[in-house]
C-alpha cells in the first residue's frame, strides 16, 4: 500500500485516489520492483482485486464517514461547551499551545476527558501522564515505552488503555509537526504489538484526531496512512471528532480487563 501510495499519490484535486490494477502495476515498474503478484499474464491476481477493494473501501470510509464528522474550532468549542455545561466533571480541562487570540481551551482534549470521566464509572485515569508507560512483572519494570502517551487508564504503570489526541484547529499549514504525530502513534503501535506477540500483555491503544482543515483540506495522505495502520493493527479504534460523543461507551465497554501480567 506504501509503494503504490508514494508512486500513485493519496489525492488529487480534493479527491483520494483509489488506484486501479493497471496504476499498481505501472507504480512497481517505476519503483523498479516485481509485481508478478497482481498479475498472471493477461490475467489479474486476486491478490490485486482485493488490493484494488481496500484502496476503494478506504477512499468511501474517509469520504463518507470521516469529512463530516470533523469540526473546526467554533465547532469544536459548541460541543465542548455544551457537554461541559450538562456535566459535573471533575477531569483536568488543558489549555492548547497556541499564543495571542488562539490561546484558549483545548476543546477537543477537553472533550475527550469528559467522555473518558463519564463512562469510566469513577475508576481512576490519568489524563495527561507526564512519564513514560510501563508494564511490569512482579513489579519489575518488563517493558518501557519509548513516548510520553496523551492519557492512560487507569495509570501509566501497566495500563489498560493508552490514548494519543491528535487536535490542529489552528495550524496553517500541514507541517512535520503533524506528520510526526501520526509516525509517533505507529512507532506506540509496534511497542504495543511487540509487547503482545513477545510477552502476552495486551493494551488497547486509542487514537483522537479532530481539525477540519488540518486533516480534511491539507492532511489527506496522513488520513490515509491512519486508516491503514488501523487495519495493520497497530491502533485498535481510531475516533474521529464528533465520534468521540457516540463511541466512547463502546470503547469503555471494549476493555479487555486488567492487562494479564504474570
Amino acid at each position: 500500500m506504501r509503494s503504490i501510495s508514494q508512486a500513485v499519490g493519496y489525492s488529487k484535486d480534493g479527491r483520494i485516489i483509489v488506484p486501479k490494477v493497471r496504476q499498481m502495476v505501472d507504480a512497481f515498474s517505476r519503483l523498479n520492483l516485481d509485481h508478478k503478484h497482481l498479475t498472471s499474464g493477461e490475467s489479474v491476481t486476486e491478490f490485486a482485486r482485493n488490493l484494488e477493494d481496500y484502496f476503494e473501501e478506504r477512499a468511501r470510509v474517509l469520504s463518507n464517514r470521516v469529512e463530516s464528522k470533523l469540526m473546526d474550532a467554533t465547532q469544536a468549542k459548541a460541543v465542548f461547551d455544551d457537554i461541559r455545561q450538562n456535566s459535573n466533571h471533575r477531569c483536568p480541562i488543558p489549555m492548547n499551545k497556541q499564543k495571542g487570540n488562539k490561546r484558549a481551551i483545548a476543546f477537543f482534549t477537553g472533550l475527550v476527558n469528559m467522555m473518558i470521566e463519564c463512562y469510566s464509572e469513577g475508576l481512576p485515569c490519568n489524563y495527561d501522564p507526564r512519564e513514560l508507560t510501563t508494564i511490569t512483572r512482579h513489579r519489575t519494570p518488563l517493558r518501557t515505552m519509548a513516548r510520553r502517551v496523551d492519557g492512560a487508564f487507569p495509570s501509566a504503570v501497566d495500563p489498560i488503555a493508552v490514548w494519543e489526541i491528535k487536535e490542529y484547529y489552528y495550524t496553517t499549514s500541514f507541517g512535520s509537526r503533524i506528520a510526526d504525530g501520526v509516525y509517533e502513534t505507529l512507532l506506540d503501535g509496534m511497542e504495543i504489538e511487540e509487547l503482545r506477540e513477545h510477552e502476552d500483555v495486551s493494551v488497547k491503544h486509542y487514537l483522537m484526531v479532530d481539525g477540519y482543515r488540518t486533516w480534511w483540506r491539507d492532511g489527506k495522505s496522513y488520513l490515509c496512512r491512519i486508516f491503514d495502520m488501523l487495519h495493520m493493527g497497530y491502533v485498535d479504534e481510531v475516533l474521529f471528532s464528533r465520534e468521540i460523543k457516540l463511541e466512547s461507551p463502546a470503547c469503555a465497554d471494549d476493555g479487555p480487563g486488567p492487562a494479564a501480567v504474570a
